[in-house]
C-alpha cells in the first residue's frame, strides 16, 4: 500500500516536471506574441479617463480568461481529431500577424492625415461631457477581448505545438498553467503600464530623489507607449514570419544553409531573414483583402 502510493506521488511529481520544463518551452516558442500582445492591449485600454483605467483592464482580463477556457479545449480537440490542423491554423495565425503588422505600418506611412484626425477627435469625446463615457469604455473592453482572442489562439496553438509530443494530461498541465500565466502576467503589465504616468504624478510631489524620479516616469512614458506599439510591430513581422517558414520545409532548409554559411552572424540571419518574410507575406496578404474589398463591392452593385 505504502510503495504503491509512493510510486502514485512520484508520477504526480514526474509530470508535475514535465508540465513545468514544458511551460516554459511554451513561453519561449511564443515569447514574440506575448510581447505583441502586452503591446496591443497597453494600446488598446489606453484613452479611457484615468479614474477608469484599471477597472476597464479588469474588465479585459476577465475577457481573456474567458477567451482562454474556450480557446483550451477546442486547441486540444483540434489535435486529437485533425492534428494535421494545427500547422494548418498555425499558418493562418502567423499570415494574420503579418497582415496585422504590414497594415499598422501603412496606416502609420499612408493616413497619417487620418489618423491625427481620429485622435483629435478622440481627445475631443473624452473632454465632451455630453459623450456617453460607459458606452465608450465598452466599446474599448470590447475591441481589446476581440483582439486577445485572435492573439490567445495564436499563442495557444504555438503552445500546443511546442507539446504536440507529450501526452494528454501533460498537454492539458501546460495549456492550462501557460494560459493563466499568461492572462496574469500581460494584464498584471497592462495595469502597470497605464498607471505608470500616476505614479511618476505621485513621486513628483515628493521631495528629492523621489520627486526626480517621478518627473522621469512622467517625461518616459509616453516614450515607453511609443517604444511598445514599434516592438509589437516587429514582434508581428518575426514571429508571423518565423512560423510560416517552418511551416514551409523548402524555404526553413534554405534560410538554415544561409544561416550556416554564416558564421558568427547565424543568429542575426535567422532573426532578419523570418523578419522579411513576415514583411513581404503581410504585403501580400494586404494587397489581396484590399483587392477582395474593391471587387466585392463593384459585384454587389452589378447584382
Amino acid at each position: 500500500m505504502a510503495s504503491s502510493l509512493l510510486t502514485l506521488l512520484d508520477d504526480i511529481a514526474t509530470v508535475l516536471d514535465d508540465i513545468a520544463v514544458l511551460t516554459k518551452v511554451a513561453a519561449k516558442k511564443s515569447a514574440g506574441v506575448l510581447g505583441d500582445d502586452l503591446a496591443l492591449n497597453a494600446e488598446q485600454v489606453t484613452g479611457v479617463s484615468a479614474d477608469r483605467e484599471l477597472p476597464v483592464v479588469w474588465a479585459v482580463a476577465k475577457g481573456s480568461a474567458v477567451n482562454k477556457l474556450i480557446l483550451v479545449p477546442a486547441a486540444l480537440l483540434i489535435s486529437a481529431l485533425l492534428p494535421w490542423a494545427v500547422i494548418v491554423l498555425l499558418m493562418i495565425g502567423g499570415a494574420f500577424l503579418c497582415f496585422e503588422g504590414f497594415e499598422k505600418v501603412a496606416h502609420k506611412l499612408f493616413h497619417k492625415p487620418e489618423a491625427d484626425a481620429h485622435h483629435a477627435q478622440h481627445v475631443r469625446a473624452l473632454t465632451n461631457p455630453a459623450v456617453d463615457m460607459v458606452a465608450f469604455e465598452k466599446d474599448k473592453v470590447k475591441g481589446a477581448i476581440r483582439t486577445d482572442f485572435i492573439l490567445s489562439a495564436e499563442i495557444i496553438i504555438i503552445a500546443l505545438n511546442a507539446v504536440s509530443e507529450a501526452a494528454f494530461f501533460t498537454q492539458l498541465g501546460v495549456l492550462v498553467a501557460f494560459s493563466a500565466l499568461m492572462t496574469v502576467g500581460v494584464y498584471g503589465l497592462v495595469a502597470g503600464i497605464v498607471k505608470l504616468d500616476d505614479v511618476g504624478l505621485y513621486l513628483s510631489r515628493k521631495e528629492g530623489a523621489q520627486a526626480a524620479l517621478g518627473r522621469g516616469i512622467v517625461a518616459a512614458a509616453p516614450y515607453l507607449m511609443k517604444t511598445l506599439g514599434i516592438v509589437g510591430t516587429a514582434a508581428m513581422f518575426l514571429v508571423g514570419g518565423g512560423i510560416l517558414v517552418h511551416g514551409i520545409p523548402a524555404l526553413e532548409h534554405l534560410i538554415q544553409g544561409w544561416s550556416a554559411a554564416a558564421g558568427g552572424v547565424a543568429w542575426l540571419v535567422e532573426l532578419v531573414l523570418p523578419g522579411l518574410v513576415g514583411v513581404l507575406a503581410g504585403g501580400l496578404v494586404v494587397a489581396a483583402v484590399t483587392a477582395a474589398k474593391k471587387v466585392l463591392p463593384a459585384k454587389a452593385k452589378a447584382a
